[in-house]
């Protein structure tokens, strides 16, 4: 099992990067996964994001509508792909658990 070491923090990633406990994120933690992709150190209106995506899918068990983020957090329309580029990469900061097969299809990654 991989290992990210920020700030005097060790984060434990799958071999994917995805992190292993969701239960253990929190800001250190995001931008450890964050750093890991090349875009830490986050910012305060991509840790607002963040924190929804997490409140939501602890809530529902899935990845919420991006513009429904984004309005919720009060940004732009497209402020997930503005602020992260790709919506699988703040999955993946957000310390969501590895999605499904088929949410990877379909965003084009797998």
């Amino acid at each position: 099992m991989p290992v990210l070491h920020y700030s005097g923090q060790t984060v434990k990633v799958d071999d994917e990067g995805y992190l292993e406990d969701f239960e253990a994120w929190n800001d250190t933690v995001a931008n450890a996964l964050a750093d890991n992709l090349g875009l830490a150190p986050l910012t305060y209106d991509q840790l607002d994001i963040l924190m929804f995506m997490r409140q939501y899918f602890r809530k529902h068990g899935f990845f919420p509508v991006i513009r429904s983020v984004c309005k919720n957090v009060h940004q732009p329309d497209d402020c997930v792909e503005e602020e992260f580029i790709d919506p699988l990469v703040a999955w993946k900061i957000a310390g969501l658990p590895r999605p499904a097969d088929e949410v990877l299809t379909f965003l084009g990654a797998g």
